[in-house]
């Protein structure tokens, strides 16, 4: 439906001012994002050129893979703050959160209540692409027992949900919002999501959106989004985005 051919527009043109990204991995060498802090500085440098420079970067914290906490992530932050003020490159406004696999650690980490939230009580949550736990219920109710707001991150990605789309609804009347992945409304994770993306936004479930990104391959590709088509279909979300985060 909207993956049509439609007028193309710069991405300083498509993002509105004040556009808070509140999904990505620029913080150096802890998950599956940025290499080094090199990597994060170009990272950042590509998005502020399209017109992207607040962020509330969110790295992994996944088992044993990426065992972040809430110290490791901040002093990384720190270090990306100071490296930028270091090269003077000012205008960039950086904070941290984290994205949260929903596993059996997470519930340890619950237990704490020490999560790193988007803002005030919102969480970035996500589950495996094919699997998500048998007690998912359980762990958003949990969640929100504790005080917090689930933000289901990239839902149009859970494959397991593809064929059953009446899931979707249910995730959010268990309380859940939804984050879109900007990466969706391209062929980079394939047709299946594309399809979902679209029937998730024809049905208004999306709250927020987010970029993901993780490296340059994904910027480049976030160029094809620069449509007039894509702007009057993502601009409310985008202004969401402003309005809660900015």
């Amino acid at each position: 439906m909207f993956f049509f051919k439609s007028k193309e527009i710069s991405l300083n043109e498509f993002f509105p001012e004040g556009f808070v990204d509140i999904h990505s991995h620029l913080l150096p060498g802890i998950d599956d994002g940025a290499k080094d802090l090199d990597d994060s500085i170009a990272l950042i440098e590509k998005m502020a050129s399209y017109g992207i420079k607040k962020f509330i970067t969110t790295p992994h914290i996944l088992g044993d893979l990426y065992p972040n906490t809430p110290g490791i992530i901040k002093s990384k932050l720190e270090e990306v703050r100071n490296e930028l003020k270091k090269r003077n490159i000012t205008g960039i406004s950086i904070d941290a959160a984290a994205e949260y696999m929903m596993d059996e650690q997470f519930s340890a980490i619950l237990d704490k209540g020490d999560l790193m939230t988007l803002k005030d009580n919102l969480v970035l949550v996500e589950m495996s692409y094919f699997s998500p736990p048998i007690n998912l219920y359980d762990i958003l109710f949990q969640l929100q027992l504790k005080g917090y707001k689930p933000v289901l991150a990239h839902p149009e990605r859970y494959f397991t949900y593809h064929n059953n789309p009446k899931e979707f609804q249910k995730l959010k009347t268990a309380g859940c919002l939804f984050q879109l992945n900007l990466l969706s409304f391209t062929e980079h994770y394939g047709k299946p999501v594309q399809k979902t993306t679209q029937l998730l936004l024809k049905q208004g479930l999306y709250d927020f959106v987010g970029s993901d990104t993780h490296h340059l391959k994904h910027l480049e590709m976030l160029q094809k989004i620069g449509t007039k088509t894509n702007l009057k279909l993502l601009g409310h979300l985008m202004a969401e985005n402003v309005r809660v985060f900015g």
